[in-house]
């Protein structure tokens, strides 16, 4: 059985020459050496300082963008499956056209209330229930995280990044011009492999930069729900779907300038040198001493200057990696990571179970049905806007104010499911702004829970387990949504027979 135990995290200047990998020799000792070098002191410290601002940025526009494209699917859920409905509905009536008395595949009347036949007073439920798109947006992603951390070390970061564009892109385009149900779902799903990919790339690849980078990672993920359920909301408000949907392509694009264009390089990241055309592998401890790597044989003086950037790589140097590297880990080792996780696995699985419970299988239920100013399908947008602010404030607050004890979290998580469904069902709250305000409460939460745990992992577990942790931890929140999905769908279809009869 292995142990994570706490370690104590080197020293910002440690870390930061770990991601910089500067040839500049600088005594962190405080010993003066022979002659005066305060330039070459000055030239280090803002190397430093804007290496340390390209991280923390890249970081966090990757954690954006990565997000984005599933924020938008669940957003614009409710928007996908009503075209989908409004096109067989045309269909039908084609037929019905073309071919009277033959009864067509699409029934005239499907229990559903159109905009045109439905008083302020009717509810109007979706055939299918928008956790339809939420399995579709996620089930590929839990594939992805439960295998992904037994081979993804043996593909490059490079590779994974251009995976991620391309899958973001297709799902954008596939969605936007879709014209059955079936062809929307493969979209959604290509969004899903993007993101899945995506999240277990990037954690992984914060093992190899400082421990605040998960913070950036993390805010970044949260304002994807921010920006994008808010974005999708305003276009909304001047374009359609299909355009919108377009429009979103610029995300990928960021995604690929932020990785290749901001992103300082490091040499323990797994990529493909094109000139040796060979996969260069270094592991994520910055203290080890391999006989490709470019600190020099000097007896461990840390002041000793390194003549070369990246490390040489010769026909007679073989590659060695240190015991307990994720990259030759054993699976019985790998496997025997998982206990010790599940103090953060657990409560990550809760909370995201309820809060999905309540964003696909009650949202589309608890509008009010009054008529006020906000429309059925934009205060379904503007539930789900309201919470993706609270995730992203909470999964920003990380440095300002920890938490550990993320248990509670998911417990008052469940709670807010007891509360919502008893407003679905017999409409406790005066007013929809008290609604508003419960469902920024539970972003909050389940925002709180993700950033807190992940930071916890990335601080107190051994380095040399850290990337595979991160990768391994990150299935537990994927594996709660898809549960929620399977448990809103009859939830969502029990709760609209019975509010229809009211």
């Amino acid at each position: 059985m292995i142990e994570l135990q706490r370690f104590t995290p080197l020293s910002e200047e440690a870390e930061m020459g770990a991601e910089e990998y500067l040839s500049i020799s600088s005594d962190d000792s405080g010993d003066e050496s022979d002659g005066p070098a305060p330039r070459c002191t000055i030239r280090c410290n803002e190397c430093k300082s804007r290496n340390s601002f390209r991280v923390h940025a890249a970081f966090w526009l990757l954690g954006l963008c990565n997000n984005f494209g599933y924020v938008i699917m669940l957003s614009a859920a409710h928007d996908i499956l009503k075209d989908e409905e409004t096109n067989a509905e045309s269909r039908n009536d084609t037929a019905t056209t073309a071919a009277p008395g033959v009864t067509s595949a699409y029934p005239s009347t499907t229990g559903n209330y159109s905009a045109s036949n439905r008083s302020c007073d009717q509810l109007e439920c979706n055939a299918e229930s928008t956790a339809t798109v939420l399995l579709a947006d996620i089930l590929p992603t839990l594939l992805i995280k439960i295998t992904a951390p037994y081979f993804m070390h043996r593909i490059p970061f490079n590779v994974r990044v251009a995976l991620c564009v391309l899958s973001a892109i297709a799902s954008y385009v596939l969605v936007a011009f879709a014209h059955v149900i079936a062809l929307s779902y493969l979209g959604v799903v290509f969004a899903s492999v993007g993101a899945g990919l995506g999240e277990i790339t990037f954690l992984s690849l914060t093992a190899h930069y400082t421990a605040t980078t998960v913070s950036y990672w993390s805010s970044g993920t949260g304002a994807a729900g921010a920006v994008g359920a808010w974005a999708y909301a305003l276009l909304r408000l001047g374009l359609s779907s299909r355009n919108t949907l377009l429009v979103c392509n610029v995300i990928p694009v960021l995604m690929a300038v932020s990785y290749w264009g901001i992103l300082p390089k490091v040499p323990s990241v797994v990529r493909y040198d094109v000139s040796d055309d060979a996969l260069l592998d270094r592991n994520n401890d910055p203290n080890h001493t391999e006989s490709d790597s470019n600190v020099p044989d000097d007896g461990g003086d840390p002041s000793a200057p390194q003549t070369s950037v990246l490390p040489r790589r010769t026909k007679k140097t073989k590659k060695k990696k240190p015991p307990g590297s994720s990259a030759n880990m054993t699976l019985r080792e790998k496997l025997s990571l998982l206990p010790p996780l599940l103090k953060y696995m657990v409560p990550l699985f809760f909370v995201y179970y309820a809060e999905y419970v309540i964003n696909q299988g009650l949202y589309e239920l608890m509008i009010w049905r009054g008529c006020i100013f906000l429309k059925p399908g934009g205060q379904y947008r503007w539930f789900q806007a309201t919470y993706q602010i609270g995730v992203f404030i909470s999964r920003s607050s990380v440095q300002i104010l920890p938490f550990k004890r993320i248990w509670i979290l998911s417990l008052l998580q469940v709670a807010n499911v007891g509360l919502l469904f008893a407003e679905t069902y017999w409409h406790i709250f005066p007013t929809i702004a008290i609604s508003f305000v419960v469902i920024f409460y539970e972003g909050l939460l389940g925002g709180g829970c993700y950033v807190n745990a992940f930071s916890r992992i990335r601080k107190e577990v051994e380095p040399r387990y850290c990337e595979f942790s991160l990768g391994l931890a990150s299935v537990a929140d994927s594996f709660g949504i898809t549960m929620a999905g399977a448990t809103a769908i009859p939830l969502h279809n029990s709760l609209c027979k019975v509010l229809q009869a009211t």
